[in-house]
């Protein structure tokens, strides 16, 4: 019970767009230009930088918000499966936000959404993913393989501090733990599975954010 409770804590946090509420008091419908995303990086490309640091800070926001909402209700009676049940409010503020009910479930990618569960599950998993990401996006100026990347040292780190007991979990919560995490980074690699084939072929756009390269709404208009 406790799970679906965390879960649906989550999934209503998520529900929170920022980039279409945004969006929409720019008077436009952020799902209808660039990508079609309603994320952050679209929100950059098309509504430029201070649009896209806005919708990243509330992004990342809800889903730390979330895991805190978590936290005050269950951490004194569920003090060995806090983790598992913070994953839980991640999962569900993640699911909200790429797939949110009033807006026919399309949504974001939950990358952003995702910087918020690293920074507030556990601090150990904060200078790994700034490293990774960061590395990545300066090297390449591709923020979708840098938060490719990003899933993966996730899961693997999540794996490896479990197999470290660094959660102080029993075995059966930490492999529940593990199946959260896959299926996160499962999930992130499906939604980024055209951004996937453009790397490969070489078409994927990079960004730049000292480049003034906002795209014009009249060009790049409603699809």
């Amino acid at each position: 019970m406790e799970r679906l409770a965390a879960l649906a804590i989550g999934y209503v946090f998520g529900l929170f767009q920022t980039a279409y509420i945004y969006g929409r008091l720019k008077g436009i419908d952020i799902r209808q230009y660039g990508s079609g995303n309603a994320g952050t990086t679209n929100t950059l490309r098309v509504l430029g930088t201070k649009a896209g640091l806005i919708v990243l800070a509330g992004d990342i926001l809800k889903c730390i918000l979330a895991i805190v909402a978590v936290r005050l209700l269950f951490t004194d009676s569920h003090t060995d499966g806090y983790y598992l049940l913070a994953m839980y409010a991640a999962l569900g503020a993640i699911l909200g936000h790429n797939y949110p009910f009033y807006l026919g479930f399309k949504g974001g990618k939950g990358i952003a959404a995702t910087a918020g569960l690293i920074l507030a599950i556990h601090p150990a998993y904060i200078p790994m993913g700034v490293l990774i990401f960061f590395g990545i996006f300066f090297t390449t100026h591709y923020v979708s393989l840098g938060s490719l990347l990003v899933y993966a040292g996730f899961l693997i780190q999540t794996v490896v501090m479990g197999q470290m007991d660094v959660f102080g979990m029993p075995a059966a919560h930490r492999a529940e733990m593990y199946a959260i995490a896959a299926f996160l980074t499962a999930m992130a690699y499906w939604k980024h599975r055209e951004n996937i084939k453009r790397l490969v072929s070489g078409t994927e756009r990079r960004k730049y954010l000292l480049k003034k390269n906002k795209e014009a709404l009249d060009t790049n208009g409603a699809k």
